[in-house]
């Protein structure tokens, strides 16, 4: 019999090379099987574009484009060498690289079903956030310092925007501008994003305060506001020179509903229009206020907003996934050590590289956390991990090992953050995912 030749696949990225088994696997089903993290909201079912790859060689070895994949192509314009990697196969060898690394990239992506050239009107939820007291900063420390304390606040109060489903639209100074249903949406889930991106800022300054910035005797304090309406959306500019844009009134009052902190002393204020976007006493509300903004003839309603009168799970995840992943190595290793001792048998599943399999574990719990601003896409791809982990021979028995071991594990790494509440977040989370993932064992 002929000697059938197996297809190599090589991760540029990480200068990896692996042989391909299996005839019937995706290029995704060959990350998957081979502990490369590599994203896929959606589960593989072409809904999402996060798996997507560059091919560097070899892009006649690759199956033509499906249905899906012509018409993901069409929509977003992408040139020859973009693959989705979960609807394309091997026949030879080729070299490709992953384009989304991580979570916190894949909302950017909404900018790619913008219009160009022509304005399209969307309700969107738009949010502004501004340093207070930046002047008096800037004058007391170095160009350098300032450099670093501005990064420093970019990123962590850019997170709370992306992993809620939300874009970063500009910085202007000291202040960043973040967009909420530039791809669609419902209303509510928009301004129920928008809001809990706003709390999750609130968290992330105080922890940068009481952290990073103790050296340079700096307590810095923010203004956010919040509003939602239909704006204009789309590549404006010269022909030689488009970027993208957001225009309209409901924009500007954003601005001037953060502006108007300043005047009342709170910190966080929104919109009547964010408040009737979301269920009846869901908030926690402070302050009522009714004023005439500038260039309007109306008053506009705006309230304080003090937090959620519930639990919010996702908020409470959100606020300690960064702290409880500060390790990955470590947190892995000591979520499988108890694996292994509550079920011994459970090791002999394991028969790859440990550190690429807690690489893996962190990276999939990371993944999930922020995939929770898309339910549609996070139970898709709980099917195609519980499918997966039932191929490795993961048992339904297993799972109530794994949740107790995790469990056990966050409250150990939590350390000084712990408190009852979070903790029985991150309990009723994991339960639903196991659950959905135990159907597939």
């Amino acid at each position: 019999m002929p000697i059938i030749k197996k297809p190599n696949i090589t991760y540029t990225g990480i200068n990896q090379e692996i042989v391909l088994d299996d005839p019937n696997a995706t290029l995704l089903d060959c990350s998957i099987m081979n502990q490369i993290p590599h994203l896929h909201e959606c589960g593989g079912n072409g809904r999402c574009t996060t798996c997507r790859i560059r091919v560097i060689e070899g892009h006649n070895n690759l199956t033509p484009r499906t249905l899906i994949e012509k018409e993901t192509t069409r929509i977003r314009k992408w040139d020859p060498s973009i693959r989705l990697a979960c609807q394309c196969y091997a026949k030879d060898d080729v070299s490709i690289e992953r384009l989304v690394w991580t979570s916190s990239e894949v909302n950017q992506l909404q900018l790619e079903t913008v219009p160009d050239g022509v304005a399209e009107e969307r309700a969107i939820a738009i949010l502004f956030c501004d340093i207070r007291g930046f002047t008096k900063i800037v004058s007391e420390n170095n160009t350098f310092d300032i450099a670093h304390i501005l990064n420093r606040f970019y990123t962590v109060l850019g997170d709370p925007i992306l992993i809620n489903n939300g874009i970063i639209y500009q910085y202007v100074g000291d202040e960043i501008v973040g967009l909420f249903g530039v791809s669609g949406g419902m209303r509510d889930k928009n301004c129920k994003d928008a809001i809990r991106a706003a709390l999750g800022m609130q968290y992330a300054i105080k922890r940068l305060n009481h952290t990073e910035l103790v050296d340079f005797d700096i307590n810095i304090k923010m203004g956010i506001g919040i509003n939602f309406g239909k704006a204009y959306i789309g590549h404006l500019g010269h022909p030689k020179h488009k970027q993208f844009a957001v225009v309209g009134d409901p924009v500007n009052t954003a601005s001037r509903i953060q502006s108007f902190n300043k005047e009342v002393k709170t910190s966080i204020l929104i919109s009547d229009s964010i408040y009737r976007g979301v269920p009846k006493d869901t908030l926690d509300i402070g302050q009522e206020f009714s004023n005439q903004m500038a260039g309007h003839e109306h008053q506009t309603k705006i309230y304080e907003l003090k937090g959620f009168k519930e639990m919010d799970v996702q908020l409470q995840l959100q606020c300690s996934l960064d702290y409880l992943l500060r390790n990955e190595e470590e947190f892995a290793s000591k979520f499988y050590d108890r694996v292994f001792e509550k079920a011994p048998e459970v090791r002999l599943l394991f028969k790859k590289n440990m550190t690429s399999q807690g690489r893996l574990l962190t990276h999939m719990l990371g993944g999930i956390v922020y995939s929770m601003s898309r339910p549609d896409h996070l139970k898709m791809g709980l099917k195609l991990l519980g499918e997966s982990h039932s191929r490795y021979g993961v048992r339904k028995e297993h799972y109530p090992i794994v949740l107790s071991s995790l469990l056990e594990t966050i409250e150990e790494e939590l350390g000084e953050m712990y408190s009852g509440q979070l903790l029985s977040a991150w309990e009723q989370a994991l339960t639903i995912i196991t659950s959905e993932m135990k159907k597939y064992a």
